[in-house]
């Protein structure tokens, strides 16, 4: 499921993103105790424990024990909604990380903050970065990590591509994590199940396997399984986020040292 930005009334949308409008006391409004912050709060609560697919205006108002109807004084419609959890939840990220390292451990720092942020609401990886809210929030987390990658030196063209090659990076790791998370559920049938099924069936579908694909069978032969409860593939992906990561990072000093 994607989710584009930017769907509601493009002026009330930004008026609410930078808080532009009316002040919510002054608002008309059914019944008093509702604003747009309260609404924000319901909303991400909906998503972080129903999905983004369970979001409605009529969801939200049953947390705030209100009709939907009620909610629209405040929120024209659930466009806009989406650009404010959007944008509200970006707020957690930290607005600063320490540079008394250099540059490259700041990248990290920000990167693991970035990860932990995506899979603590992963309905977030589903809002399409197509088009973005261009709220508040969001040119904070952009800001932030351009002022890390400033200290490398790079001009502003080559860090705008060192900038998007990151924040994708990060983004596909939690993605893969986040889809694990949800198969067993989505489908009924467990990770360990599902390999467990399919393996078995590649050695019979498959035979020679190993002399067909030399390369597949020679990069996966030092997969050693540890002793841990974590699941199978968020081990990997959280070997493979490190190992990348340090990868990119090499890159990214390699291009400072060429000028």
């Amino acid at each position: 499921m994607v989710v584009f930005a930017g769907q509601g009334d493009a002026r009330r949308s930004m008026a609410l993103l930078w808080r532009t409008g009316e002040p919510d006391e002054v608002r008309p409004g059914p019944k008093p105790g509702l604003s747009v912050d309260a609404i924000v709060d319901a909303a991400i609560a909906v998503a972080d424990s129903e999905g983004m697919a369970a979001l409605s205006m009529r969801k939200v108002g049953e947390r705030l024990g209100r009709t939907g109807m009620a909610l629209y004084t405040y929120v024209p419609s659930k466009g806009e909604l989406v650009d404010l959890m959007y944008d509200r939840v970006l707020a957690e990220l930290p607005a600063e990380h320490d540079l008394s390292g250099g540059w490259r451990p700041a990248v990290t720092s920000w990167a693991e903050h970035v990860l932990a942020f995506y899979l603590r609401h992963p309905w977030v990886l589903q809002v399409s970065q197509a088009r973005p809210v261009l709220g508040p929030n969001e040119f904070a987390m952009l800001d932030g990590l351009v002022r890390i990658l400033r200290g490398t030196g790079l001009p502003p063209q080559r860090l705008r591509g060192v900038v998007a090659l990151l924040s994708d990076f990060v983004r596909g790791a939690a993605r893969t994590v986040s889809e694990s998370r949800q198969a067993p559920s989505a489908t009924g049938v467990s990770d360990e199940e599902w390999w467990r099924a399919r393996s078995s069936l590649l050695e019979e579908v498959a035979p020679g396997f190993a002399s067909r694909y030399p390369m597949v069978t020679w990069v996966e032969s030092e997969d050693d399984e540890p002793a841990t409860d974590e699941p199978y593939l968020e081990r990997r992906v959280g070997e493979t986020f490190a190992v990348g990561l340090a990868v990119l990072l090499d890159g990214i000093e390699a291009a400072v040292k060429s000028g």
